[in-house]
């Protein structure tokens, strides 16, 4: 079992820290060991939603109401959220009052962490889906004043001034912005010259699952209940130029997810990050359906670069389960959710494993080259599945619903370390 991370690891990695971006993954060297790290602290029920790193302090986002110290002797009421040391788990004071559920968290300026959710008020005072608290006592910040009208917010990204969110929303601020919004870090103002103009017709709703910013903020690419950007069509997934003032949509496009996986699902797309070097991306779905040819139950890499219409360069399919959760850096693809199997295109519930199939239970590892299985192979408790992947210079945080990681009792958060 790893223990705590020298010290002088942990002053290189506190540098490499300090310039972590607030957008896409990072790069590492290598696959993280199977083994976690024993001084993170437990979640003792409900899901974890969310997760971001301000500092040496990870933030922990979710719907919850108690947490333990890594030895579970100490017990806190937490709700929704709550944070602890990086590199000592332990649980830190920070404790705002969140009424519902926290599924979005972006690091800010200033010791602060940006919540996107379906709350209504924050430490009692009415901020609905979106808010912005200190790292330090998680007091809001009153100059903070964004609000969506209903729905939630579940996908946050900052970038300079400018911070980006996806939901169920229909309006930000009294303006109507469906689905996707951008607004100013600091006062929560609605950048008025950014509006996507989603729309999804024949659906019962337009919204984003999730989105993920180029390393260098100049693409965003957007995942959920969508069909048309403007007057384009755009099935489930669109890629933006963000350099400028307005959300201008890219040529860029596929026709990989026009296919129907088990009816009911009016988006089948779940997460979406892009490399380390903004080279590609990599989507992640459900579908409750195993299919060789359809991308149901997959991960998928998709190339960047050009206009007009874009094949995956690969697909990984499970064979019938669910991804939810990815992230990539640059030496491996992390998928979570809760798959019994990897490199299944023929396998399915009723069949089982399909010829070349290898066990990758609730996580797994894929090479970005050629998007077959790593031999990296933790295992986890499947519960519903991974939902959220932090990538740190020290490793990679997974939170989930679980109560097992790498054969080791980690409830609903855990860390693979860098070996």
């Amino acid at each position: 079992m790893r223990r705590r991370l020298l010290a002088a690891a942990a002053l290189a990695c506190a540098t490499l820290l300090a310039a972590t971006p607030a957008t896409a993954d990072l790069a590492q060297p290598s696959v993280v060991s199977a083994n976690p790290v024993d001084h993170t602290p437990h979640v003792l029920d409900g899901t974890v939603w969310a997760l971001a790193v301000v500092g040496d302090t990870v933030v922990v986002g979710g719907s919850f109401t108690k947490v333990q110290d890594s030895t579970r002797k100490l017990t806190y009421d937490r709700k929704n959220i709550f944070a602890y040391g990086l590199r000592d788990g332990i649980v830190r004071p920070f404790a705002p009052n969140v009424d519902a559920a926290v599924y979005a968290l972006a690091p800010g300026a200033d010791n602060s962490v940006y919540l996107g959710g379906s709350f209504k008020t924050v430490n009692g005072a009415a901020q609905r889906g979106l808010a912005r608290v200190s790292i330090g006592d998680g007091s809001r910040f009153p100059g903070f004043a964004a609000k969506i009208n209903w729905g939630d917010v579940r996908a946050l990204a900052a970038e300079g001034s400018r911070l980006y969110l996806g939901g169920t929303f229909s309006a930000i601020n009294g303006v109507a912005r469906v689905g996707l919004a951008r607004v100013h870090t600091g006062s929560g103002a609605l950048d008025t010259g950014f509006d996507a103009k989603l729309s999804a017709p024949g659906l019962s709703r337009t919204r984003v699952e999730h989105f993920d910013l180029s390393p260098d903020g100049k693409r965003l690419v957007v995942i959920g209940a969508l069909l048309k950007v403007g007057t384009v069509n755009r099935t489930q997934i669109a890629l933006f130029d963000t350099s400028g003032p307005a959300a201008s949509v890219l040529s860029w496009y596929t026709d990989a997810y026009q296919a129907q996986c088990m009816e009911g699902f009016d988006t089948y797309l779940r997460q979406v990050k892009f490399s380390p070097d903004g080279r590609y991306f990599v989507v992640v779905a459900t579908g409750r359906a195993s299919s060789p040819t359809k991308l149901c139950d997959s991960a998928a890499r998709f190339e960047t670069a050009g206009g007009g219409k874009h094949n995956p360069t690969w697909v990984q399919r499970t064979g019938g389960d669910s991804l939810y959760a990815v992230a990539v850096t640059g030496t491996a693809v992390y998928v979570g959710g809760h798959q019994r199997y990897l490199d299944n295109p023929l396998g399915s519930d009723a069949k089982g494993p399909g010829p070349g199939a290898v066990s990758r239970v609730g996580i797994g590892a894929i090479s970005p080259a050629t998007g077959r299985a790593l031999p990296w192979d933790p295992t986890r408790k499947r519960g519903v599945g991974v939902r959220a992947f932090e990538v740190v210079p020290e490793g990679l945080i997974v939170g989930s619903d679980t109560d097992e990681l790498g054969k080791e009792y980690h409830g609903r958060l855990g860390m693979f370390p860098l070996p």
